[in-house]
């Protein structure tokens, strides 16, 4: 596994990271057996980045990971961890904490859960319109001070706040959806983060496996899948969207690979400041994933997959309307 920096001031970490959410019931139930076993595996394989948020399932996802790298090298692997959104017992969020003792509260029960007295990357999931990002930043800044965190990390925010959070404390990286269908950093984010410096992580690479090749028409997502109330799988989008991944498994075929491991390392393809989170919560899929890594592309290669999946060309908001007003950009 080869690594990548994530920007002037971050982490080296492996070309691809873990991205753990899935192994939490986000798309449904999940197997804690195999989700550990994900872990070591990917862990055996060079993947170093591993990436959560203390709300992931209210904590279990931290816990999980807790038991997953108990007894592992705490300097084998970089944790990067999203903070700030409220929820209640029920369903459904509560809007976003980035005030700067709640930053320190949040902090102080990740270390607990995870059962380590650092965080790799920190950052604040969304945010917060009612704290200035000068402040939220500030509080991290002093948990850098304080070694209980080593890098500033920000997720989805506009190129504006990326500014002016850089110039409170040197960003890492940014982490924010980015993928075949959803495109919309390449117009002001992705070159503010190169004029700056600042690596991005990039989630969401398989469109929460719309473009895995895995998803096929009229399945429908399971109980507690969050993908039952995403617009591209809605019934008036998904037929359109797998004709893209149809084009585009006909370019995985003559590449010799899969459709999952072409859409990852098109994102890999797209800079070495760029290292996509993968989503696997089974071995299976990530050995499928991992290969994506060693894939190459010509510039002829890169026009056939553009002319399969255009930029723009996919139905449906990433997100339910409710959730788009907090993003930092759109598609």
């Amino acid at each position: 596994m080869q690594t990548r920096t994530l920007g002037s001031t971050g982490p080296a970490v492996s070309t691809v990271g873990l991205g753990a959410m899935s192994m939490s019931g986000a798309y449904g139930a999940a197997d804690r057996t195999e989700s550990i076993a994900t872990v070591h595996a990917a862990l055996e394989a060079g993947v170093t980045l591993i990436d959560t948020a203390d709300f992931y399932a209210m904590g279990h996802n931290e816990l999980l990971l807790a038991e997953a790298l108990r007894g592992r090298d705490r300097d084998g692997y970089t944790l990067s961890v999203k903070f700030g959104m409220l929820r209640g017992p029920g369903p459904g969020a509560g809007g976003h904490d980035g005030r700067p003792e709640a930053v320190k509260n949040f902090l102080a029960y990740s270390l607990t859960r995870l059962g380590t007295d650092h965080i790799d990357i920190y950052r604040p999931a969304r945010l917060d319109p009612a704290v200035p990002i000068e402040e939220t930043v500030g509080a991290i800044k002093e948990m850098i001070d304080a070694g209980y965190v080593r890098h500033l990390g920000l997720s989805e925010v506009d190129a504006a706040t990326i500014r002016r959070a850089h110039a409170v404390h040197p960003v890492a990286d940014l982490q924010i959806e980015y993928s075949l269908i959803s495109r919309a950093v390449e117009a002001d984010v992705l070159p503010t983060l190169r004029e700056l410096g600042i690596g991005l992580t990039a989630y969401g690479v398989l469109g929460r496996g719309l473009i895995s090749g895995h998803w096929t028409a009229g399945r429908t997502a399971g109980p507690g899948d969050a993908r039952a109330f995403s617009p591209r799988f809605a019934s008036e989008n998904v037929a359109h969207n797998l004709a893209l991944v149809d084009a585009l498994r006909r370019v995985a075929e003559a590449k010799g690979c899969t459709v999952a491991q072409l859409a990852i390392a098109w994102v890999c393809a797209q800079g070495e400041d760029i290292v996509p989170l993968v989503g696997a919560r089974t071995r299976e899929r990530l050995a499928e994933a991992l290969p994506a890594t060693e894939l190459t592309f010509t510039a002829d290669d890169l026009a056939e997959i553009e002319k399969a999946m255009p930029r723009g060309a996919a139905r449906g908001d990433r997100y339910p309307s409710a959730f788009m007003s907090g993003l930092g950009v759109g598609n």
